[in-house]
């Protein structure tokens, strides 16, 4: 199992995809999993390893969410008895399955180094490829006419009409350094991949000349807004290699950035929730409606439960829980 582990991490690695680790911490029985189980959730709900069932799974599958949306790792600790969170750090569940046991799971996210993609052939646009490859970022250069000379050991390179923003992988980070050679073409496939960061390299002046052709191209005022003009944080750069350095400078601290504790603490993080997870209205952890086994139908909807206890607990206040959903 170990190395069945190993090797599925490898692969999302190798694949830049960004996922989360769950390790079995500590565990007192009769709950099923054990000190040393670990497992691998992806974004689309798939747990790869055993982390335990029941509502033990779905709340794993809740947290290394959790913990991929915001990029923190946590702790958990699932029991039967209500616990207090002695540590502040801790995410505490009160078990609702009736086999009892209680387990506690350390969740750590992996996400993938940010991806760099520079539009451009420019003299900053070249520093900044070579930053990029110096600090082993993925290195994407974006040009009119394809030469691989002028960014050695980029990952990909292509033309500018081979583009399709919706093939833009996720964590992209755009940086358009045209610098007068098809910047409308350029910035309009930019904005429409909709990037985690798009930064165009211009004056503001040349910047609000190609907004208003922007506009004319269908592109809206919230899409404007999201472009970094000028390029970078203000450092007083002059050289290529200086405007390079503020301009990654900016995107390291967009990776890298966390939210105050306090600020984190208090805000209610919205999970996105693969197309086939149900939450359970008992305990709010999700369910996986294709191989669910405590399934029933309320006022003709299907109402999914990670367990035996939380249906029970549903079946005497049904009103109760749906009314919270």
């Amino acid at each position: 199992m170990h190395n069945a582990f190993l090797a599925k991490a490898q692969e999302f690695r190798d694949s830049n995809t960004p996922y989360a680790t769950a390790y079995i911490v500590r565990r007192k029985i009769p709950s099923s999993g054990k000190p040393g189980d670990k497992a691998i959730i992806t974004r689309d709900g798939d747990i790869h390893g055993w982390i335990g069932g029941g509502c033990t799974r779905g709340i794993v599958l809740k947290e290394a969410l959790a913990a991929l949306q915001e990029n923190k790792p946590r702790f958990v600790s699932i029991s039967p008895e209500q616990k207090e969170n002695s540590f502040g750090d801790t995410k505490i569940y009160k078990m609702t399955c009736q086999s009892g046991g209680e387990v506690e799971i350390y969740i750590e996210p992996v996400i993938p180094k940010p991806r760099i993609m520079i539009f451009g052939a420019s003299h900053i646009a070249m520093a900044l490829g070579k930053i990029t490859k110096s600090m082993d970022y993925q290195l994407t250069a974006v040009m009119t006419d394809r030469d691989a000379s002028l960014f050695p050991g980029a990952d990909q390179i292509q033309q500018l009409d081979e583009v399709v923003p919706e093939e833009i992988p996720e964590n992209t980070y755009i940086v358009v350094c045209t610098q007068g050679e098809q910047d409308l073409q350029a910035i309009h496939k930019a904005i429409n991949a909709n990037p985690r960061y798009l930064a165009f390299v211009s004056s503001r002046k040349k910047a609000n000349s190609i907004y208003t052709d922007l506009r004319d191209l269908g592109i809206n005022f919230s899409q404007l807004s999201k472009i970094k003009t000028p390029a970078g944080i203000d450092i007083g750069a002059k050289t290529p290699e200086e405007v390079a350095i503020s301009i990654l400078a900016e995107i390291i601290q967009d990776y890298r950035s966390e939210e105050p504790p306090v600020e984190a603490a208090q805000k209610e993080t919205k999970i996105a929730m693969p197309e086939d997870f149900y939450i359970n209205p008992v305990c709010q952890v999700p369910v996986q409606k294709s191989t669910a086994k405590h399934v029933l139908e309320y006022e003709g909807e299907k109402v999914y439960f990670c367990c035996d206890g939380c249906k029970v607990s549903f079946e005497k206040e049904p009103e109760k829980y749906m009314a919270e959903v």
